[in-house]
């Protein structure tokens, strides 16, 4: 046998083409392989495996393909209205061909040059071979120092799936997968990989900064040097003032006044001027002070300015719209779930940046904000400010700035956040995610969206992501929306998605060389997120609960205190 890599190898031929179309091809395979599988250098090569790469040689040049389909003749004959004369067992295999490559020596060492897209077409006839593994090692070779290691590709034994990670998190990700396939597994993977990042490379400095969006409070136990921001524990402060016009609006006049516009425009006035007012107290230039602009202000003062706008007289109906904006503001100041946001400001000192540094400014590489004890209705307009704060953030940095410190949002359950139905009580976080997704990366703010329903995201923020990690997707119309944004047109996909084991996935996009099939990173248990799932089998074993029990359950209830 010949070291020249560039030589086909007999052993691995499996058939020839018999169609060409586009970047699709057919093979009817060889009608000596009766077991579907070919033996090379002491092991078996299974024929037929979807996702498996298949090879053609063209002179120097190799054509790489993604087995699509493997099925028999007759049928392939009838899909395409061919009449066969006879019966007959000859069985097609089709693939889908991506890259091409050429084995180039250099100082007595061959390297395989690979490249994505096809430049060169095979032609009827020319045989289709299986790849060595140990060619297989050299498309799925990571290359570039910022790559990270997140798993195995399936079928190639040893070969670690590396990601490259400033095109994933740069361009942002979605992470897709039904209930129970190890979506949340898989994002603690990615997380670990990127904080071992650092000492793996040794590096004097890593300092990443990488905000969460946990709703179930379940990647605490995870992560054992971070920052946990918790409603419960008052460690969150999205404080009212932070709140651009739009969200204070949201906030104040919730969903069903949301788009009344007597008062939208009250509290637009009243918001400028108690800006204005605070402005002169922490030392800014009031020409300058816009509604936008992240000023404290008092809410005795926000008040002071709706009543200023009030008309002469005392008729009911004229002072209804301001008694409603106020009526609706003291209602959220007597609502214990929302101090988080309505703690008054105390007129003294600028808190602005004591709000910010909760986020980015410890030296812990990720922060995770429990959104589980945020009442529901507000949840979507939490998120929108944190998304949208952390972005305005980063347009009025300096350039030298944001290059020094870019950040990363996992948004998980982002359906949740970013539906496509137009639901007002989530408007909020549509628009901030939006803008987020299709600007971020231009002031280095990266996204990593994580949902069992893909189709019910946002398709805008979906599309704008250019690195997709699909585990099992069971349902229809998920597959189908997983089919419609994948930029890689692997005929047949998408059928694999309801087969994958658990953390199993289909990566595919900028951040990894070529589509793959890989099984993600296994952790050890003190670092994956903590699952929730009860045990009945177990839990039915006990007593059940007496009297003390729920007393103690109730007092928890109504004082709003949850266990950790």
């Amino acid at each position: 046998m010949s070291n020249n890599p560039s030589e086909p190898l007999k052993n691995l031929a499996i058939g020839t083409i018999i169609e060409i179309s586009g970047t699709h091809i057919v093979a009817e395979l060889d009608p000596q392989i009766h077991n579907l599988s070919r033996i090379f250098a002491g092991e078996i090569y299974p024929i037929g495996q979807f996702g498996s790469i298949l090879k053609i040689h063209f002179g120097r040049r190799i054509i790489y393909a993604f087995v699509s389909k493997l099925r028999m003749k007759s049928e392939y004959e009838l899909e395409n209205g061919i009449i066969s004369t006879f019966a007959s067992n000859a069985r097609v295999i089709e693939a889908d061909l991506f890259g091409e490559g050429e084995w180039i020596q250099s100082d007595n060492q061959w390297k395989l040059v690979f490249e994505r897209g096809v430049s060169t077409f095979p032609l009827p006839k020319q045989v289709v071979y299986l790849t060595p593994k140990s060619e297989l090692k050299w498309l799925f070779d990571g290359g570039s120092r910022a790559t990270i290691p997140i798993g195995d590709h399936v079928g190639v034994d040893g070969a670690t799936c590396y990601i490259d990670m400033n095109e994933l998190l740069g361009k942002h990700t979605a992470i897709l997968g039904s209930t129970g396939t190890g979506k949340s597994g898989t994002v603690a993977a990615l997380l670990h990989a990127i904080i071992e990042h650092g000492s793996n490379n040794q590096y004097l400095n890593w300092n990443p900064k990488i905000v969460v969006l946990d709703p179930h409070n379940e990647y605490g136990s995870a992560f054992p040097t971070h920052r946990r921001l918790s409603t419960d524990e008052g460690t969150l402060k999205l404080p009212y003032w932070l709140f651009n016009l739009q969200e204070t609006i949201s906030l104040f006049l919730g969903k069903t006044e949301f788009t009344a516009t007597t008062q939208s425009n009250i509290i637009k006035i009243a918001l400028l001027e108690a800006r204005k007012e605070a402005a002169e107290v922490i030392g800014l230039t009031l020409d300058t002070v816009t509604v936008d602009a992240p000023i404290p202000y008092q809410l005795e003062g926000f008040k002071k300015q709706i009543d200023l706008q009030r008309p002469e007289g005392r008729n009911k109906k004229d002072h209804e719209p301001y008694n409603t904006v106020i009526g609706k503001l003291e209602v959220l100041e007597r609502d214990a779930r929302m101090n988080f946001m309505m703690e008054p400001w105390d007129g003294g000192g600028d808190p602005f940046s004591s709000v910010i540094s909760q986020f980015l400014g410890s030296g812990d590489p990720i922060s995770i904000v429990d959104l589980s004890g945020v009442p529901n209705e507000i949840a979507g307009l939490a998120s929108a400010v944190i998304a949208r704060t952390l972005f305005s953030l980063k347009i009025w940095q300096t350039p030298d700035e944001r290059a020094r410190t870019p950040i990363l949002l996992v948004c998980e359950e982002a359906h949740r956040y970013v539906p496509n139905r137009g639901e007002a009580q989530y408007e909020a976080a549509q628009d901030g995610i939006r803008r987020l997704a299709k600007e971020g990366r231009k002031y280095g703010v990266g996204l990593m969206l994580v949902s069992q329903r893909p189709s019910e995201i946002d398709p805008t923020v979906l599309s704008q992501c250019s690195t997709w990690i699909v585990l099992r997707v069971t349902n229809e119309n998920d597959r189908a929306q997983v089919n419609a944004i994948l930029p890689d047109s692997l005929a047949g996909l998408t059928n694999a998605l309801s087969g994958l084991r658990r953390r199993e996935a289909i990566c595919v996009g900028q951040a990894i060389t070529l589509p793959s099939r890989i099984r993600i990173r296994e952790l050890t248990p003190d670092c994956l997120p903590r699952s929730h799932d009860v045990d009945f089998d177990t839990g039915w074993q006990f007593d059940p609960p007496n009297e003390v029990d729920f007393k103690n359950i109730a007092l928890r209830w109504r004082q709003q205190v949850r266990p950790r």
